[in-house]
Formats: structure tokens, C-alpha cells, sequence
């Protein structure tokens, strides 16, 4: 990107959604299929892998966690460890594994209409 090379870049990570096998003594209530994944790129672009369908409640459920695990995290932040999100009906046994992928910088004046250095206070921005 070039609007990353004139200091308005920011780092976020590629990701890759994988339904895990199942755990024995459980099913998949909800169709999962394991190995089925859908990735988030290009900031916030996501694409089904080849004839993937996802539930809407699951993706309800995962879609709020992506925009931090996209973004370099202090050391010690529950997020580095914390890559595994269960189905959100509790008699399914559906489990969704987070992959970090490719680091890409991104650039702010490709991503915002307003200024990198605006006077606008962040709580005036919602």
C-alpha cells in the first residue's frame, strides 16, 4: 500500500477461522464442518473458503474478538494465548480456531476519511 509508506501505516495480522475437529463424546448440533475456515485480510474483508457456509449465531459470536486479534498485543495479553471460540449454542459442540497469518501494513488514508492528526476527541468520533 502506498499511503503506508508516507508514516500513516499501522500493522494488523491476516486471519484464518478453522472449525476444529469435533471432541469425542460431542457433535456438531449447528453443521459445522471441520477444516471449513473463512480468513479476514486487506483490514476487515471477509472470505468463505471454497462452498463454506457459517452459521449466523456462530459468526455473531466470533466476529467481535477478530479486530484485536489482528493487532500486535502487549506480551502478556490474554489475547496471544486465548485462540479457541466455542459454538454459542451450549449442546453444540463446535470450537473455532483463530490463526494469525500475515502481518500487512495498512495505511490510514486508505482506511479513514478523516485526518491521521484530527482534532476531532476520539469520543466525538462514534
Amino acid at each position: 500500500m502506498a499511503g503506508a509508506d508516507s508514516g500513516d501505516g499501522y500493522p494488523l495480522h491476516d486471519l484464518r477461522i478453522e472449525v476444529m475437529p469435533v471432541e469425542e463424546g460431542k457433535s456438531f448440533v449447528c453443521k459445522h464442518v471441520a477444516g471449513d475456515y473463512f480468513t479476514v485480510t486487506d483490514d476487515d474483508l471477509i472470505t468463505m473458503g471454497p462452498g463454506v457456509r457459517f452459521p449466523m449465531y456462530t459468526l455473531a459470536a466470533i466476529l467481535p474478538i477478530l479486530p484485536a486479534k489482528q493487532r500486535d498485543l502487549h506480551p502478556n495479553d490474554w489475547m496471544n494465548t486465548d485462540a479457541v471460540i466455542a459454538c454459542p449454542d451450549p449442546h453444540c459442540g463446535g470450537r473455532f480456531r483463530i490463526h494469525r497469518e500475515t502481518r500487512r501494513m495498512h495505511s490510514h488514508g486508505e482506511n479513514s476519511a478523516l485526518p491521521l492528526h484530527s482534532t476531532i476527541a476520539p469520543e466525538d468520533n462514534a
